[in-house]
């Protein structure tokens, strides 16, 4: 279903002179004289939103969605241009902003807090592929595939690991596996437990050292019944408010040299890596110091962990994106939203929601004033912000966004 203010490319049926190069059909033959092989290796390079409104067209259109030949031939597809679901304050929505036809959609499959009919609430905390994994309030998880409705119920955690603080929640996936991380503990003593599609079922938990050249700074965990979130001026802050719940184990997973490693922000605003293959953990220098304002996250981009930081410097707004020199233990600025777009920021204590895609990363900035969605584009640099989501006449609000590939093959 398109919503309002959405740009969406149609495609079109028509036959189409052969000497008009972007045609779909030509006067020499049509997609029905296809084998049935051939037919649904064409229908599987369509963007998914075009092919699920062309597979009205007819009965064999239609057929090829439950094909199991079909399906094989959509994973063979290298990748697809990512859908950002959108998360609203009240957790309720099924919104999604498709990056193929630059336009907001509601999904014909609403998400989990939408279908299941108990008093457990639900809501995303990390994605991959064309997946999506939902925490409910028991601590336990779902994957579901957003397209297809398709979810899976994963295995309860022990009593011991959920009464522990969880710091980070990351998943990857292939065509057919997934894995899902997730990181425990209190600073210095962290472990990570994880879930293997594969073997369907959480592995031992493991504990992580600290690296010996890490010059970190001391922790204080003497309230473990208090959450922790980081405050404008960057100090370490008792409450129990968050503007964005879904953000609070914002983390991302990366694979360098054959090596995985976990990174997640502290309560103190540092970034902390894990790396799972050796078992040992390091944290970063700051950015910038405890006193000064800003908000931060971090995403993954090209298989890399980047940092997207809004501060406010000399009556100013700047938002940059940061990459972290391993051999010189220190941080280098890769990109800079333009000043006319940042300053209008300035004074409005906004948050930042961030997720990375490819070469793009995509923002939401919210303040009790203002709500922006923005895409920076780090291979040409620019800065676009998105059209608004209107909804009979009112403009939505996101707290953030999850990105993943609409890939109706993908396993669950």
């Amino acid at each position: 279903m398109e919503l309002n203010n959405s740009q969406s490319k149609r495609t079109s049926l028509k036959r189409k002179s052969p000497e008009n190069g972007d045609c779909l059909l030509s006067n020499s033959g049509s997609l029905d004289d296809l084998n049935e092989d051939l037919f649904e290796r064409v229908l599987s390079w369509l963007p998914t939103s075009t092919f699920f409104r062309l597979s009205t067209v007819c009965k064999r259109w239609k057929s090829a969605a439950d094909s199991a030949s079909f399906k094989l031939a959509c994973s063979q597809i290298p990748s697809r241009d990512p859908w950002f679901l959108m998360v609203a304050p009240s957790l309720s929505q099924s919104i999604i902003f498709d990056s193929a036809e630059s336009s907001w959609k509601r999904l014909n499959h609403p998400p989990p807090p939408l279908q299941e009919d108990s008093n457990q609430s639900c809501m995303p905390v990390a994605a991959s592929g064309g997946l999506i994994c939902y925490r409910q309030s028991s601590g336990n998880f779902i994957l579901c595939n957003p397209v297809t409705g398709c979810r899976r119920y994963l295995p309860p955690l022990n009593l011991a690991q959920q009464n522990q603080p969880l710091n980070a929640v990351v998943m990857s996936s292939s065509v057919s596996t997934y894995k899902i991380v997730l990181v425990f503990g209190e600073l210095p003593f962290l472990s990570f437990i994880s879930y293997d599609s594969n073997n369907g079922c959480w592995e031992d938990e493991t504990a992580l050292r600290r690296t010996v050249d890490d010059n970190s700074m001391e922790y204080d965990s003497s309230d473990d019944n208090v959450v922790y979130f980081l405050s404008k001026a960057g100090n370490v802050v008792a409450s129990n408010m968050q503007r964005s719940p879904s953000k609070q184990f914002s983390s991302v997973i990366t694979n360098k040299d054959g090596e995985e490693i976990v990174y997640f922000l502290s309560s103190s605003g540092t970034v902390v890596a894990c790396n799972l293959t050796s078992k040992c953990f390091s944290e970063y220098p700051r950015l910038l110091p405890a006193f000064c304002e800003y908000s931060i996250d971090v995403v993954e981009c090209n298989g890399e962990m980047l940092v997207i930081l809004l501060s406010e410097f000399l009556e100013s707004a700047s938002l940059r994106v940061w990459k972290f020199d391993e051999a010189n233990r220190s941080w280098h600025q890769i990109a800079a939203m333009p000043a006319a777009m940042s300053h209008e920021w300035y004074g409005k204590k906004a948050d930042i929601n961030c997720v990375g895609v490819k070469g793009q990363i995509f923002i939401c900035l919210n303040s009790p004033e203002l709500c922006t969605y923005v895409v920076c584009d780090l291979r040409t640099k620019e800065w676009i912000e998105l059209p608004k989501c209107c909804i009979k006449g009112q403009v939505m609000e996101f707290m953030s966004a999850f990105s993943f590939e609409p890939r109706i093959e993908a396993f669950v």
